[in-house]
């Protein structure tokens, strides 16, 4: 049967990425990202914003540690992935998070600046730590 487990989000970083290293050296990323979303009802504007936990492995994770920023605009195209973990009490607990594939830098450039495509790829983006 087919499945599919995509996500594509465009947000505003909530802090700068926090970079980890993990037991068998693979380098990631980890960084919130803020998406909010505006409609109408009753004649009176409203708003919410969601969070998201994005993860990024390898070149590209490293590409976002050292370009994106808190406040950087960026588009984010991944997968959904839940891990599971006990607290202190053993009791079980739950997260989603994004697994990034796809990214997007969309800050704008300064006007003396010439503007260079800053879009970046990761087609090994299927690591696990």
């Amino acid at each position: 049967m087919p499945a599919l487990n995509k996500v594509q989000l465009i947000g505003y970083l909530g802090k700068d990425p926090e970079s980890r290293t993990t037991p068998t050296g693979k380098k990631l990323s980890l960084f919130s990202l803020a998406v909010t979303r505006r409609w109408k009802s009753s004649s009176e504007n409203k708003e919410a914003t969601d969070w998201f936990n994005v993860e990024v492995w390898g070149r590209l994770g490293e590409i976002s540690q050292q370009y994106l920023k808190k406040g950087s605009l960026v588009y984010v195209e991944g997968r959904l992935q839940t891990d599971r973990y006990e607290d202190k009490s053993g009791e079980t607990k739950y997260f989603t998070k994004v697994v990034a594939g796809v990214m997007q830098f969309l800050d704008r450039k300064p006007a003396e600046e010439p503007v260079e495509d800053m879009g970046v790829a990761d087609e090994t983006a299927e690591y696990n730590a």
